[in-house]
C-alpha cells in the first residue's frame, strides 16, 4: 500500500502550496506564532506522537561527527530527527542489526530543536563551517513529519546559521519545504575546500528499484519511485544538486545490466547529478528481522533466486566481496554510459 503523502494533491498543486492543505495551514500558524524557531507551543508533540504510534525520547545530542567528511554523502556531521523509520522496509538492515531492535519502535526527539539551535549558535560564533547529512538513518520525511514539522525546522535552524544541507529521503514531502531550501541555498556558506560547488542544497533519494510492483513488494510503506522521480524532476529544475542512493542494490532482482541501465534511463531523463550503489544487508533470525523477511518475500515471488542468494552471501550478513565488485563495476560502467557520476564532488 502506497503511502499517501501527497493524497489528493497533485505535485503542482502541492508546491503552489494551495490555501485548501491542511498542513500548510498548519505551518502559516507556526510560523506566525513563532518567528525563532521554538514550535512546542504550537505543535503538540505528545498528540501528534500518539496518533503515529510514536513516543517522545529527549535525547543528549542531535548531531554526529562523520568519520570522513568527504566521503559518499560528503557531510561533517549527520542528524537524524526521528528514532525508527515508519516506512519499515522489508530490507531495512537496522531490523536486527545492532542498531536497534526493530523499526516497529519509533520516537521523536522532542528536544532536538532547542539542542540543534545551541549547537549551531556555538558553530556558527566560532567561524565553522559544515555540510550537515540529514536523514543518514532514519528517512526524515517518514508520514508523522507531515503534522509534526521536526524537520522542516531543523531546515529553518540550517538557513538562520548559513549552513549547507544534503538530504537522504525516499518521499516526495520534501517539496513542502522547497521554498527553505532555496533560502539555504541562496544564504549558506559551503566550506573552503568544496566553495565551488554549483548548489548549497544536495537531495539525494533512495532506490532499490525503479520498478513499481517490485517496490511494493520491498517498500509497501514509502512513496513509489515514480513520485520520487518527480520530485528529483523538480528539485533539480529549482538548480539544487540532485541524485540517487540505489543502496540496496537487491541480488537477482535489480542487479542485473537490463534492471540497472533502466534505472538509469529513468535518473537521467530527471536531471540526475550522482548515483551512489551499496549492497544488500541483512540480519537475524527472528519474524521481524530482515534476513527472515527477506527471505519470506524471496520464497513467495521470487523462489527461484533463493539458493543464488543464499550463496552470495553465504554465512555472513553481507555478499560475498567478488559479487559486490562485479555489480560495482556493472554500476560504474552504466553510470559512465549515462554521463552520471559516482559521486558528488
Amino acid at each position: 500500500m502506497e503511502s499517501n503523502i501527497i493524497s489528493d494533491y497533485s505535485l503542482d498543486s502541492f508546491i503552489k502550496n494551495s490555501s485548501d492543505d491542511e498542513n500548510n495551514n498548519s505551518d502559516k500558524k507556526r510560523n506566525k506564532a513563532d518567528n525563532n524557531i521554538g514550535l512546542n507551543d504550537v505543535v503538540n508533540y505528545s498528540e501528534i506522537a500518539k496518533k503515529y504510534g510514536f513516543k517522545e525520547k529527549n535525547v543528549k545530542t542531535i548531531l554526529n561527527k562523520a568519520k570522513n567528511t568527504r566521503s559518499i554523502f560528503l557531510g561533517e556531521y549527520s542528524l537524524n530527527p526521528y528514532l525508527g523509520c515508519s516506512f519499515d522496509c522489508e530490507y531495512c538492515y537496522i531490523n536486527g542489526s545492532k542498531y536497534a531492535d526493530s523499526t516497529n519502535s519509533f520516537y521523536i526527539k522532542s528536544n532536538s530543536i532547542k539542542l540543534l539551535r545551541n549547537q549551531l549558535k556555538q558553530k556558527a560564533k566560532s567561524g565553522e563551517r559544515a555540510v550537515f547529512l540529514i536523514g543518514s538513518a532514519t528517512d526524515p520525511y517518514i508520514d508523522i513529519e507531515k503534522e509534526l514539522f521536526i524537520t522542516k525546522d531543523i531546515l529553518k535552524l540550517f538557513n538562520r546559521f548559513r549552513f549547507p544541507v544534503h538530504i537522504v529521503t525516499k518521499s516526495d514531502l520534501v517539496l513542502r519545504d522547497i521554498d527553505i531550501l532555496r533560502e539555504i541555498n541562496d544564504n549558506a556558506i559551503l566550506p573552503k575546500d568544496i566553495a565551488n560547488l554549483k548548489s548549497k542544497v544536495m537531495v539525494t533519494f533512495s532506490f532499490s528499484t525503479v520498478d513499481s510492483v517490485i517496490a511494493r513488494l520491498f517498500e509497501p510503506n514509502a512513496p513509489s519511485p515514480k513520485r520520487r522521480l518527480e520530485a528529483m524532476k523538480i528539485l533539480k529544475e529549482e538548480g539544487f544538486l540532485v541524485g540517487v542512493s540505489v543502496m540496496p542494490m537487491l541480488p537477482y532482482i535489480s542487479d542485473n545490466k537490463t534492471a540497472i541501465d533502466e534505472m538509469f534511463a529513468e535518473f537521467k531523463n530527471v536531471g540526475c547529478d550522482y548515483a551512489f550503489y551499496g549492497g544488500l544487508t541483512l540480519f537475524g533470525d527472528t519474524a521481524s528481522d530482515s534476513k527472515t523477511k527477506y527471505y519470506k518475500i524471496l520464497k513467495e515471488h521470487f523462489p527461484d533466486i533463493i539458493e543464488p542468494t543464499k550463496k552470495i552471501f553465504g554465512n555472513n550478513d553481507y555478499s560475498s566481496t567478488s559479487y559486490q565488485n562485479k555489480i560495482y563495476k556493472r554500476f560504474a560502467d552504466i553510470s559512465e554510459k549515462y554521463s552520471i557520476r559516482n559521486k558528488i564532488i
